[in-house]
């Protein structure tokens, strides 16, 4: 149960009309009204769906198609579902009939229709959740007390931004009950330990360093043992220190802390509440918002913040208030900022999910924000915050008319357009950026759109697919603001592409912002805007969490200085032969699946191509895993091949017969179920599964799927038209009854992988180089055999495509696996998610990542930002939980004088030698003893032959050494030194370009 906490408030209205400064989407809007809802439990298509399934699961997804919701005010904040859709042909049109068939495009199984008249309560009854973005507290008390007392109730949402301010407040009713808290199993926290005292010392893990001020609040969750805390009740900090702080609490009679939990600070709440009620009285008494930068005005809402204050009985402000912070408040009031919108938009977004499904923690019960630290650190004056009745006005009112020119000139890189890089345009197309023919704003993405896709990347429809999602997203970027100045690239930044993102192109650059989906990636780019002194906005998602590092030249580690440890894998031997869940039959399954229908079928085709060559390759290498691979392209082509379809349904018969009777047959002869191992321990100890082997049944359609995915692969991948029968269970069963399957009988002397950490290095024998030569002769009659022209077709596994019997060959495989286990199975969904490796995305937390990355655009343009100013977050929606901390800084190295980080590079004009260079820096007094450049080592004063480079130029002795050949346009390379001190402790020193050129 979820109590409602009241105030004092005021009523407002507006006309729900675009205006000019609204299209695109960045000031102040009137109230209008959207209703959507589904029509009814609709099948879900797990295609389309697939990524938010894999976070709400089906159950959850079900009621949300099932649900109805009415959105109140498409305003700045409704603008995060609905007004970036405006453009400057809507202008003067109702806000909610305009975005309606826009809005529609994006699902087509949502009804979604607009309602233009003065709301009532008797709207409020149609509808599951209602929330209201520009609300006055009167109504909001009205419609607040007809939801709670409605039968059932209606979840009641109230959400605000206010220039760099916003507040959401939630009530899902006095029955309201969540069955699920956070969807995963429950985590230790970062307490170390918890007093029973008054007041109370809490304790937290000594390599966090605390950054709470005394005066903060701050609220306990997951706590063990001292479950009191867990109340969501926000306490006082009264004292603090590094590692640890004091709450005014007494917990002398609370029960004793074991482990766990979590402590995140309350945001200036009390200020915040009071002046939200403030700025609601002044607009019921003066009918307006504050002018920008009127002091009149502000100290108005001071007045009026301070009476709220000494009226309350909770959480009351002793002291002066902060007054600078509410001028600022006051100033930009009417503004509704796009990175706050969308922010709030993912919060909200997620509550409303919460009142649908009942899954996840809902709010409890107001949540304040402030971005305060965005402004420009200099003094604004007056006259550039005045409006231009442009569409960036709301902007202006807040940074000024400076700042919002640097966003229209600004050069940007964005990598990445798919569900962060289409949010992120969406921004930057709204907040200005490149918006003048001086800035450019350059993305780039080698993918293209997928039918999944379409359900968390936004700016893509269904008549996209198989498009570049680079050039769609720019397309659409410039629909919702035509000044943007766009180019969109279809090139992976990798080394490889260095040719189209040389030096030029990165020199020019402002920011550089990641819209990525792995690490790899993300420490390429963190490595180029290391050398090139670019600043990097980072970002990531996964389901209901997200998380943002800002990478800052000189202010801040780069995001390599950090990694998260890998994730855990299961050792080939448990995947292979001793799998214990349904995971390690999944990664099996798709192995099997690349390994039989995609890399032997490259090999056979290589093969073919060029029988020479392809031998020559194999001799050289001449070890078991060539010997293997060859084994596999001969079975392939001789006892295995296919030319008719009847012989693909004995291949898949007889795979059947192989995976899941003797294979296991084997296994369990050669480890019987008693066996026991040197130390006389059970082998089939725990987490070790004994196996059981399956009789095929064709009365089993389990059986019968496999073989039948099976067999239209193995046709595909030989190129064999599959008749119309072949998808007749009934037909199939008919044919499989004529495949002959011999007897199997188990040997002795097989060798089965035990070992999780074996010997991985391949190392050539005799008995190999002679097994090859035998395969290579055996391959050369096969070829022979063959018709002119043949090649196989290579299979490349797509888990989105539903007609292509590949998610349907991976689930029935691993499911016989598992029921060979004992295993649980899993239906084709789950196995999709598991083996597709889907990573799990939702809008909401999408749309917050990227609010957050762009209210740091601000700081990174604006400049003269101290590192105590920007933020790294992390937030999880469905707890929820929002935690800031300020970037660490770089290691800073010292020596005789000089000091440097990570983000230094040393320079040195002239086409230098190698003796040269060292005594460059020999000057520093450091001893250099080692020179590479790329992968290849230079000169090492371990090696005597190595004298001979010292006095020849390192370009030539890098061309000649390291094959290094440097493009035209670059004038430099760049070398890295090993040093040493006079004492030869080892230094790190930043690398050396040397421009020869």
């Amino acid at each position: 149960m979820l109590p409602t906490k009241r105030a004092e408030g005021a009523e407002d209205s507006g006309d729900g009309v675009v205006k000019k400064a609204r299209a695109g989407g960045s000031s102040v809007g009137a109230e209008a009204m959207v209703a959507g809802g589904g029509s009814g439990v609709a099948e879900i298509d797990e295609d389309l769906h697939s990524r938010q399934l894999a976070v709400y699961g089906r159950e959850t997804m079900q009621r949300l198609f099932a649900s109805s919701v009415l959105i109140s005010g498409l305003n700045g904040l409704g603008a995060e579902i609905g007004n970036f859709f405006l453009s400057e042909d809507d202008i003067g049109k109702n806000r909610a009939v305009a975005c309606v068939a826009k809005l529609q495009e994006l699902n087509n199984a949502v009804d979604i229709s607009s309602l233009t008249e003065e709301l009532t309560t008797e709207h409020l009854s149609k509808f599951q959740v209602v929330v209201f973005t520009d609300i006055s507290l009167d109504k909001a008390f009205e419609f607040d007390d007809y939801c709670r007392s409605h039968q059932p109730s209606i979840s009641f949402i109230k959400t605000e931004v206010r220039g760099l301010f916003g507040s959401v407040f939630c009530d899902f009713g006095p029955e309201f009950s969540a069955h699920d808290f956070d969807g995963e199993a429950p985590q230790t926290g970062i307490i170390a330990s918890i007093s029973n005292n008054n007041p109370a010392t809490v304790y937290c893990i000594d390599d966090e360093r605390l950054y709470f001020q005394e005066g903060d609040l701050v609220v306990f969750s997951e706590v063990q043992g001292m479950k009191e805390l867990n109340d969501g009740k926000p306490r006082k900090i009264i004292r603090s220190r590094p590692y640890s702080f004091c709450i005014e609490e007494d917990t002398s009679n609370f029960g004793i802390y074991t482990k766990g939990g979590i402590v995140t600070q309350f945001l200036r709440p009390a200020l915040l509440h009071f002046a939200f009620l403030a700025l609601d009285k002044f607009r019921k008494e003066l009918g307006r918002f504050p002018a920008v930068g009127c002091g009149q005005d502000a100290r108005r809402i001071v007045e009026f913040t301070s009476a709220f204050n000494e009226a309350t009985i909770d959480y009351k402000i002793e002291g002066k208030l902060d007054e600078k912070l509410l001028q600022r408040f006051a100033s930009g009031s009417r503004a509704v900022l796009n990175p706050m919108a969308a922010i709030f938009g993912g919060i909200v977004g997620q509550e409303v999910v919460k009142a649908c499904s009942g899954k996840f923690h809902p709010l409890y019960q107001f949540f304040y924000l402030d971005a305060v630290e965005a402004l420009p650190t200099h003094q604004l004056d007056p006259k550039d915050l005045k409006p231009l009745n442009s569409r960036y006005d709301a902007q202006i009112s807040v940074f000024g008319y400076k700042l919002q020119k640097k966003l229209r000139d600004a050069n940007v890189f964005v990598v990445g357009s798919g569900a962060l890089g289409c949010e992120l345009l969406k921004n930057l197309a709204l907040m200005g950026v490149s918006c003048s023919r001086k800035g450019k704003l350059t993305i780039t993405d080698d993918d293209v759109i997928e039918k999944s896709n379409l359900s968390s990347q936004f700016l893509f429809r269904d008549w996209n697919i198989g498009q570049a999602k680079s050039t769609v997203a720019a397309t659409a970027a410039s629909a919702i603001n035509s000044c943007l100045h766009i180019d969109a690239l279809q090139n992976r930044a990798c080394p490889e592409t260095e040719h189209v993102f040389h030096d030029t192109f990165w020199e020019s650059l402002d920011v550089v912002i990641n819209a990525l989906d792995n690490v790899n990636a993300r420490m390429y780019m963190d490595m180029r805007c290391l050398y090139f002194q670019k600043p990097l906005l980072e970002s990531g998602m996964l389901g209901t969490k997200c998380n943002t590092q800002m990478v800052i030249p000189h202010l801040t580690e780069n995001y390599g200085a950090s990694r998260d440890p890998p994730e855990k894998q299961a050792p080939m031997c448990t995947v292979h032969s001793f799998p214990h869940n349904i995971d390690h039959c999944l990664t099996w399954a798709r192995s099997e699946f690349e390994g039989l229908l995609d890399k032997t079928p490259n090999e056979v085709n290589s093969f073919l191509s060029n029988p020479t060559q392809y031998a020559a390759a194999m001799k050289k290498a001449g070890d078991a895993q060539a010997r293997e691979l060859l084994e596999r392209v001969c079975e392939c082509l001789e006892k295995e091949r296919c030319e008719r379809f009847e012989d693909c349904i004995t291949w898949g018969r007889l795979k059947f017969e192989d995976y899941f009777s003797n294979r296991v047959k084997q296994l369990t002869f050669t480890f019987p179920e008693d066996a026991a191992t040197s130390t006389r321990v059970p082998f089939w100890s725990a987490p070790k599964r004994f196996p059981r082997p399956l009789a095929f049944s064709a009365t089993d359609l389990s059986h019968v799927k496999f073989i039948m995915a099976a067999s239209i692969l193995r046709a595909v991948s030989f190129g064999i038209v599959i008749p119309e029968w072949a998808k007749s269970t009934t037909n199939l069963i008919d044919a499989i009854s004529k495949v002959y399957v011999p007897e199997f009988k188990p040997k002795s002397g097989v060798k089965i992988e035990t070992d999780e950490k074996p010997d991985n290095i391949s190392s050539a024998s005799v008995d190999d180089a002679a097994i090859i030569e035998d395969l290579l002769t055996r391959l050369e009659a096969c070829a022979r055999k063959l018709p002119p022209g043949f090649q196989m077709k290579p299979i490349h596994f797509e888990k989105d495509d539903d007609t292509n019997f590949h998610m349907d060959f991976i689930t029935s495989l691993a499911n016989m696996r598992a029921r060979n286990y004992g295993i649980q199975e899993v239906d084709r969904l789950k196995a999709k998610f598991i083996a597709g490796r889907i990573i799990p995305a939702i809008s909401t937390s999408t749309a917050m990542a990227t609010g957050l990355v762009c209210l740091e655009l601000y700081k990174v343009l604006a400049g003269g930002h101290p590192v105590e100013d920007y933020h790294n977050t992390f937030a999880n929606l469905a707890l929820p939980m929002l935690t800031r901390s300020e970037p660490l800084p770089p290691t800073v190295i010292k020596h005789q004088g000089m000091r440097w980080t990570v983000w230094d590079r040393w320079s040195i004009k002239g086409d230098i030698t190698v003796a040269e260079l060292l005594k460059w820096l020999s000057d520093k007094g450091l001893n250099a003893y080692s020179v590479s450049c790329g992968t290849s080592l230079l000169y090492n004063t371990m090696f005597p032959r190595h004298k001979d480079r010292l006095g020849r130029k390192i370009a030539d002795v890098a061309k000649e050494v390291a094959k290094v050949d440097v493009p035209e346009y670059r004038k430099h390379l760049d070398v890295v030194v090993a040093c040493e001190d006079d004492k030869g402790k080892d230094i790190d020193i930043p690398i050396i370009s040397i421009y020869f050129r």
